[in-house]
């Protein structure tokens, strides 16, 4: 995805707030810390919740996934049907990418 499509895509992600793509992007990749009211965690949440795994693959590499996708955001997570999705994506990546901690 290029930087257009991935501002847009950002954009359309945040069509409730007024938050620009350019400091979403930032909190995307750890230059900052918040965007408007989200931390990287928050944001995230929002976006499972929001999207499809497509999407969520087009902002995160599977590594960041792994390391975000944390029991605290499942737990959190408002539909039981995502958090049963979720707890198996969590499972599968376990699996298949060392740990880093």
């Amino acid at each position: 995805m290029d930087q257009q499509e991935r501002g847009r895509l950002l954009k359309q992600i945040m069509w409730d707030y007024n938050i620009p793509a350019k400091d979403v992007d930032a909190l995307l990749s750890g230059k900052k810390e918040t965007a408007g009211h989200y931390s990287q965690s928050t944001f995230f949440k929002k976006v499972l919740e929001s999207y499809s795994w497509y999407t969520v693959l087009q902002l995160y590499s599977p590594e960041e996934i792994n390391n975000l996708l944390t029991e605290e955001i499942i737990t959190g997570l408002r539909s039981p049907s995502l958090k049963k999705k979720y707890e198996f994506v969590k499972k599968r990546l376990q699996e298949i990418i060392p740990n880093s901690g």
